[in-house]
Protein backbone atom coordinates (compact mmCIF):
# COMPACT_ATOMS: atom_id res chain seq x y z
CA UNK A 1 0.00 0.00 0.00
CA UNK A 2 1.43 3.03 -1.35
CA UNK A 3 0.36 6.55 -1.79
CA UNK A 4 3.14 8.78 -4.32
CA UNK A 5 3.59 11.86 -5.80
CA UNK A 6 5.64 12.19 -8.98
CA UNK A 7 7.37 14.81 -10.67
CA UNK A 8 8.49 14.93 -14.19
CA UNK A 9 10.29 18.25 -15.12
CA UNK A 10 13.27 16.53 -17.01
CA UNK A 11 11.71 17.91 -21.06
CA UNK A 12 9.80 20.74 -21.87
CA UNK A 13 6.43 18.68 -20.86
CA UNK A 14 5.91 19.18 -17.07
CA UNK A 15 3.57 17.37 -15.16
CA UNK A 16 2.43 16.14 -11.80
CA UNK A 17 0.10 12.78 -10.47
CA UNK A 18 -0.54 11.16 -7.48
CA UNK A 19 -0.82 7.29 -7.79
CA UNK A 20 -2.18 5.35 -5.08
CA UNK A 21 -1.72 1.56 -5.26
CA UNK A 22 -1.16 1.44 -9.05
CA UNK A 23 -4.08 3.82 -9.60
CA UNK A 24 -3.99 7.17 -10.50
CA UNK A 25 -5.85 9.27 -8.30
CA UNK A 26 -4.83 12.96 -9.79
CA UNK A 27 -2.60 14.70 -12.48
CA UNK A 28 -1.76 17.60 -14.14
CA UNK A 29 0.29 18.18 -17.63
CA UNK A 30 1.51 21.04 -19.58
CA UNK A 31 2.81 20.12 -22.68
CA UNK A 32 3.59 23.95 -23.77
CA UNK A 33 6.27 24.75 -21.91
CA UNK A 34 8.73 24.92 -20.96
CA UNK A 35 7.19 26.67 -17.98
CA UNK A 36 8.46 24.27 -15.11
CA UNK A 37 9.51 27.27 -12.87
CA UNK A 38 5.81 28.81 -13.21
CA UNK A 39 3.55 25.32 -13.47
CA UNK A 40 5.62 23.44 -11.20
CA UNK A 41 4.65 24.60 -7.78
CA UNK A 42 0.68 25.04 -8.78
CA UNK A 43 0.80 21.56 -9.98
CA UNK A 44 2.15 20.41 -6.25
CA UNK A 45 -0.15 22.55 -4.51
CA UNK A 46 -3.04 20.68 -6.02
CA UNK A 47 -1.97 17.59 -5.74
CA UNK A 48 -0.95 17.78 -2.08
CA UNK A 49 -4.45 19.71 -1.82
CA UNK A 50 -5.89 16.82 -3.22
CA UNK A 51 -4.61 14.17 -1.11
CA UNK A 52 -4.74 16.19 1.70
CA UNK A 53 -8.52 16.96 1.39
CA UNK A 54 -9.04 13.00 1.10
CA UNK A 55 -7.12 12.07 4.12
CA UNK A 56 -4.62 9.89 2.17
CA UNK A 57 -1.04 9.61 3.88
CA UNK A 58 1.78 10.15 1.27
CA UNK A 59 4.44 7.06 1.58
CA UNK A 60 7.17 8.68 -1.28
CA UNK A 61 8.01 11.34 -3.56
CA UNK A 62 9.07 10.33 -7.20
CA UNK A 63 10.78 12.32 -9.47
CA UNK A 64 12.19 11.83 -12.65
CA UNK A 65 16.24 12.18 -12.64
CA UNK A 66 17.27 12.41 -16.24
CA UNK A 67 19.06 12.25 -18.57
CA UNK A 68 17.05 15.51 -19.63
CA UNK A 69 17.17 19.20 -19.53
CA UNK A 70 19.62 20.86 -16.85
CA UNK A 71 17.06 23.36 -15.66
CA UNK A 72 14.03 21.30 -15.46
CA UNK A 73 15.46 18.63 -13.50
CA UNK A 74 17.38 21.00 -11.21
CA UNK A 75 13.65 22.52 -10.59
CA UNK A 76 11.87 18.71 -10.74
CA UNK A 77 14.74 17.69 -7.56
CA UNK A 78 14.85 20.61 -5.71
CA UNK A 79 11.23 20.39 -5.21
CA UNK A 80 10.52 16.73 -4.54
CA UNK A 81 13.57 17.48 -2.19
CA UNK A 82 11.64 20.01 -0.63
CA UNK A 83 8.16 18.40 -0.04
CA UNK A 84 10.41 15.12 0.67
CA UNK A 85 12.13 17.63 4.02
CA UNK A 86 8.95 18.88 4.94
CA UNK A 87 7.38 16.00 5.41
CA UNK A 88 9.68 13.71 6.45
CA UNK A 89 9.23 11.45 3.03
CA UNK A 90 11.07 9.03 1.01
CA UNK A 91 12.27 10.00 -2.06
CA UNK A 92 12.50 7.83 -5.45
CA UNK A 93 14.46 8.75 -8.52
CA UNK A 94 12.86 7.42 -11.61
CA UNK A 95 15.04 7.35 -14.63
CA UNK A 96 13.59 9.20 -17.56
CA UNK A 97 14.50 6.95 -20.55
CA UNK A 98 12.93 4.37 -18.50
CA UNK A 99 10.23 6.12 -18.10
CA UNK A 100 9.45 6.69 -21.72
CA UNK A 101 9.29 2.72 -22.05
CA UNK A 102 6.52 2.83 -19.79
CA UNK A 103 3.60 3.66 -22.33
CA UNK A 104 5.24 1.45 -24.92
CA UNK A 105 5.00 -1.66 -23.07
CA UNK A 106 1.29 -0.54 -21.86
CA UNK A 107 0.03 0.59 -24.94
CA UNK A 108 1.72 -0.88 -28.40
CA UNK A 109 -0.29 -3.85 -28.81
CA UNK A 110 1.87 -5.73 -31.40
CA UNK A 111 5.14 -5.43 -29.69
CA UNK A 112 7.16 -8.58 -30.86
CA UNK A 113 8.97 -10.28 -28.16
CA UNK A 114 12.66 -9.79 -29.09
CA UNK A 115 11.78 -5.89 -29.74
CA UNK A 116 14.40 -3.67 -28.86
CA UNK A 117 13.03 -0.56 -27.01
CA UNK A 118 15.35 2.94 -28.01
CA UNK A 119 13.93 6.35 -26.08
CA UNK A 120 15.65 8.97 -27.16
CA UNK A 121 15.84 12.44 -25.16
CA UNK A 122 16.90 15.51 -27.71
CA UNK A 123 19.94 16.98 -27.31
CA UNK A 124 21.14 19.52 -30.60
CA UNK A 125 21.55 19.05 -34.13
CA UNK A 126 22.04 15.35 -34.03
CA UNK A 127 22.69 14.27 -31.14
CA UNK A 128 20.60 12.28 -28.62
CA UNK A 129 20.71 10.79 -25.31
CA UNK A 130 19.62 7.14 -25.25
CA UNK A 131 19.76 3.51 -24.12
CA UNK A 132 18.47 0.54 -25.25
CA UNK A 133 16.17 -1.67 -23.36
CA UNK A 134 14.35 -5.44 -23.79
CA UNK A 135 11.11 -5.91 -23.27
CA UNK A 136 11.54 -6.07 -19.60
CA UNK A 137 13.12 -3.03 -19.24
CA UNK A 138 16.66 -4.69 -18.84
CA UNK A 139 19.58 -2.21 -20.10
CA UNK A 140 21.07 -3.94 -23.47
CA UNK A 141 23.02 -1.12 -23.93
CA UNK A 142 23.54 1.79 -21.30
CA UNK A 143 22.63 5.31 -21.59
CA UNK A 144 25.05 7.05 -24.05
CA UNK A 145 25.16 10.36 -25.69
CA UNK A 146 24.65 9.24 -29.43
CA UNK A 147 25.52 11.38 -32.59
CA UNK A 148 23.47 9.83 -34.65
CA UNK A 149 23.91 9.00 -38.65
CA UNK A 150 23.20 5.43 -40.44
CA UNK A 151 25.39 2.94 -38.54
CA UNK A 152 24.73 4.19 -35.34
CA UNK A 153 22.30 1.55 -34.28
CA UNK A 154 23.39 -0.78 -36.84
CA UNK A 155 24.45 -4.27 -35.27
CA UNK A 156 21.27 -3.96 -33.26
CA UNK A 157 19.07 -3.43 -36.10
CA UNK A 158 20.69 -6.27 -38.28
CA UNK A 159 19.52 -8.67 -35.85
CA UNK A 160 16.34 -7.57 -33.99
CA UNK A 161 13.35 -4.89 -34.62
CA UNK A 162 14.26 -1.60 -32.58
CA UNK A 163 11.38 0.82 -31.93
CA UNK A 164 12.43 4.43 -31.35
CA UNK A 165 10.31 6.84 -29.66
CA UNK A 166 10.66 10.54 -27.35
CA UNK A 167 11.39 13.77 -28.45
CA UNK A 168 14.89 13.06 -30.27
CA UNK A 169 13.33 10.41 -32.60
CA UNK A 170 11.92 12.36 -35.41
CA UNK A 171 14.50 13.93 -36.52
CA UNK A 172 16.38 10.55 -36.94
CA UNK A 173 13.81 9.19 -39.00
CA UNK A 174 16.16 10.34 -41.85
CA UNK A 175 19.56 8.88 -40.92
CA UNK A 176 18.01 5.88 -39.70
CA UNK A 177 16.78 3.69 -42.66
CA UNK A 178 16.41 0.01 -41.85
CA UNK A 179 13.50 -2.66 -42.00
CA UNK A 180 13.54 -3.35 -38.89
CA UNK A 181 13.15 0.27 -37.33
CA UNK A 182 9.98 1.40 -36.32
CA UNK A 183 9.21 5.04 -34.75
CA UNK A 184 6.51 5.99 -32.55
CA UNK A 185 5.38 9.30 -32.27
CA UNK A 186 4.09 11.04 -29.64
CA UNK A 187 5.73 9.15 -26.52
CA UNK A 188 6.31 12.01 -23.79
CA UNK A 189 7.29 11.74 -20.43
CA UNK A 190 4.47 11.70 -18.18
CA UNK A 191 4.23 11.75 -14.56
CA UNK A 192 1.28 9.32 -14.18
CA UNK A 193 3.30 6.53 -16.14
CA UNK A 194 6.07 6.86 -13.25
CA UNK A 195 4.26 4.72 -10.84
CA UNK A 196 4.70 0.95 -11.82
CA UNK A 197 8.62 2.20 -11.71
CA UNK A 198 7.93 3.74 -8.82
CA UNK A 199 6.16 1.09 -7.20
CA UNK A 200 8.59 -1.39 -7.72
CA UNK A 201 11.59 0.87 -5.78
CA UNK A 202 9.07 0.85 -3.06
CA UNK A 203 8.65 -2.63 -2.66
CA UNK A 204 12.40 -2.94 -2.82
CA UNK A 205 12.92 -0.23 -0.45
CA UNK A 206 15.26 1.76 -3.18
CA UNK A 207 15.09 5.08 -1.84
CA UNK A 208 17.86 8.23 -2.44
CA UNK A 209 19.44 10.17 0.38
CA UNK A 210 17.37 13.55 -0.21
CA UNK A 211 20.55 15.52 1.14
CA UNK A 212 22.49 14.41 -1.55
CA UNK A 213 21.11 13.49 -4.26
CA UNK A 214 21.70 15.01 -7.64
CA UNK A 215 20.14 14.02 -10.60
CA UNK A 216 21.57 12.59 -14.06
CA UNK A 217 22.89 15.91 -15.69
CA UNK A 218 25.03 15.92 -18.24
CA UNK A 219 28.24 15.91 -16.65
CA UNK A 220 28.21 12.39 -16.13
CA UNK A 221 28.55 11.32 -20.12
CA UNK A 222 32.23 13.82 -19.15
CA UNK A 223 34.72 10.74 -19.24
CA UNK A 224 33.10 9.09 -22.37
CA UNK A 225 31.90 11.61 -24.50
CA UNK A 226 33.37 13.61 -27.09
CA UNK A 227 33.70 17.47 -26.26
CA UNK A 228 31.64 18.58 -28.79
CA UNK A 229 28.67 17.16 -27.57
CA UNK A 230 29.08 19.00 -23.70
Amino acid sequence: MSCILHIETSTKVCSVAVTEDGNVLFEKVDKDGPSHAVQLGVFVDEAISYVDNHGIPFDAVAVSCGPGSYTGLRIGVSMAKGICYARDLKLISVPTLELLCVPVLLYQEELPDDALLCPMIDARRMEVYAALYDRALNPVRGIQADIVDETTYQDFLETRPVYFFGDGAEKCKEKIVHPNAHFLPNVLPIAKYMGPLAEKAVACEQFEDVAYFEPFYLKEFVASTPKKLL
